[in-house]
């Protein structure tokens, strides 16, 4: 049991501050070109491009999609501070999405916190790098969901053409 509380805490110190350090700067962008490219992508990991707020050059962050009714949800394991979230926000919502192979633009809607349980279940389900920064694991309580859902940013995917 010492292993995954040694990696929990690895993993926050990694992203201290809800920021990513350099050596996770790095792995981000391995990650991003992987998942936009690589030959054996996770079926879940997605690469999301949104212009940044301050800089105005388009930035690339790799998340994992978690699909619920049909939909993709993006979540934010780092909470509202994290850049991308802010970025999204400045944007309109607008932004590109690669999966699978395929690019897409796409707009992010934010999700009711009261909608948020279905989604954070899949999320942990599918994206274990991000237990450790939200405290909870695939066994978690609806209880504990719903107390997350307030201070975790969900948005669903809206494909462009679909608006």
């Amino acid at each position: 049991m010492a292993a995954p509380v040694i990696g929990a805490r690895l993993k926050r110190r990694l992203y201290r501050g809800g920021r990513p350090g350099r050596l996770m700067r790095v792995w981000n962008r391995l990650d991003a070109w992987w998942f936009a490219r690589g030959p054996a992508r996770p079926p879940q990991a997605a690469v999301l491009e949104v212009r940044g707020r301050a800089s105005g050059r388009v930035r690339t962050v790799p998340l994992a999609v978690a699909d619920v009714g049909g939909r993709e949800h993006l979540v934010s394991m780092l909470g509202p501070g994290a850049g991308w979230v802010r970025d999204v926000a400045a944007a309109g919502g607008r932004a590109v999405l690669h999966r699978g192979g395929r690019r897409r633009d796409v707009v992010l809607e934010p999700v009711p916190a009261e909608e948020r349980v279905p989604v954070l279940r899949r999320y942990v389900a599918v994206a274990p790098g991000a237990r450790p920064h939200l405290g909870v694991g695939p066994d978690a309580s609806d209880d504990e969901l719903r107390r997350l859902a307030a201070a975790v940013p969900v948005f669903r995917v809206v494909p462009v053409e679909d608006r």
